[in-house]
């Protein structure tokens, strides 16, 4: 029976899994208000974005191959994956840290840094449509029809728990979190960080680009429902409908569900570089746009402890000169 709910457990037993295997994650406190600042709160950045192949992702493909590999479940087929890039980056490197071959289908539109990256890590990398959609059809006949393990890039437990990681070593470092917040695409870093934050109480603000709203139109409608994708962080946050385990996760935990506009997105992005020399890609500045601008869409209250995932920099950084 498909596992439709994340525990506490799973992500127990994934941080046991992968230690050090991934790299832990850096935590830099942002600059501070001026006491006197009406509002201010504590800002912390979670820079994930330095983590292998640059995304969050190498934890759950980690856990999910060694997981795989501890059970005598690897095939010689190998691994196969769909994905808008970061995804795939983190299989391929998980496989080829394994010794097993991986097979990774992307949409035409994937960035050509993330494609480049991919070969780099021995993928065979085959380019399918233009959506998330497309690249999932093609990876799940090429499973059926080669006996290759299918990897998901958010819709599974194992690679969800492995996300799950990173909010035990932010909770490890800020005891005292009051609110995590992070980007969603599919839903695998939400439901991890969510399951993980709503066992020491915090509270989780998950944020989507206005046009790329599956969580938050899964929420709205009670079940998992498709949206149309139409966003600047498409390439790493465009899934067509979120999975089961996030809305069942969105449903039980502390869960504020928040929507930005591209525009806050290319801003949040230019920031970081301009003021921290930091090129992060749209889908992990979506996180930091909902606490910027006059419109921030996310107002912490005063004093409140924050922490926002920067989760993946796999991203030309030409147009931030």
């Amino acid at each position: 029976m498909r596992q439709l709910t994340l525990t506490y457990g799973d992500i127990e037993s994934a941080a046991a899994r992968i230690a050090g295997r991934v790299r832990p994650v850096t935590l830099a406190p942002a600059d501070p208000a001026p006491r006197s600042t009406p509002g201010a709160y504590e800002l912390w950045l979670a820079l994930e974005f330095m983590q292998h192949t640059g995304s969050f992702k190498a934890r759950g493909a980690q856990n999910f191959l060694q997981s795989h590999r501890d059970a005598g479940a690897l095939p010689d087929a190998g691994v196969t994956i769909a994905s808008g890039g970061n995804a795939g980056l983190a299989c391929a490197w998980a496989a080829r840290q394994q010794g097993v071959p991986a097979t990774v289908f992307l949409p035409a539109t994937a960035p050509e840094v993330k494609v480049a990256k991919l070969r780099s890590y021995g993928a065979d990398v085959r380019l399918t449509g233009t959506e998330y959609a497309e690249a999932l059809a093609a990876c799940e006949h090429f499973a059926a029809s080669t006996g290759a393990l299918a990897s998901h890039a958010y819709d599974h437990p194992l690679i969800a728990a492995g996300a799950g990681t990173l909010l035990e070593e932010i909770h490890a470092r800020l005891p005292d979190l009051d609110t995590v917040v992070v980007a969603v695409g599919g839903g695998g870093l939400f439901t991890g960080v969510a399951t993980a934050a709503g066992h020491h109480g915090i509270r989780t603000v998950a944020v989507e680009p206005r046009n790329c709203r599956a969580l938050n139109a899964a929420i709205e409608a009670g079940r998992p429902v498709d949206v149309p994708v139409d966003s600047i962080a498409a390439d790493s946050l465009g899934a067509r409908r979120t999975s089961e385990m996030a809305l069942t996760t969105a449903q039980q935990a502390d869960v504020h569900s928040i929507l930005v506009p591209d525009e806050q997105i290319v801003r949040a992005r230019q920031y970081l570089w301009a003021d921290r020399r930091v090129a992060v890609e749209h889908g992990a500045a979506t996180a930091l746009a909902a606490l910027t601008g006059p419109d921030a869409a996310y107002r912490p209250s005063p004093g409140e402890r924050v922490a926002v995932v920067l989760c993946g920099a796999n991203t030309d950084p030409g147009d931030l000169a």
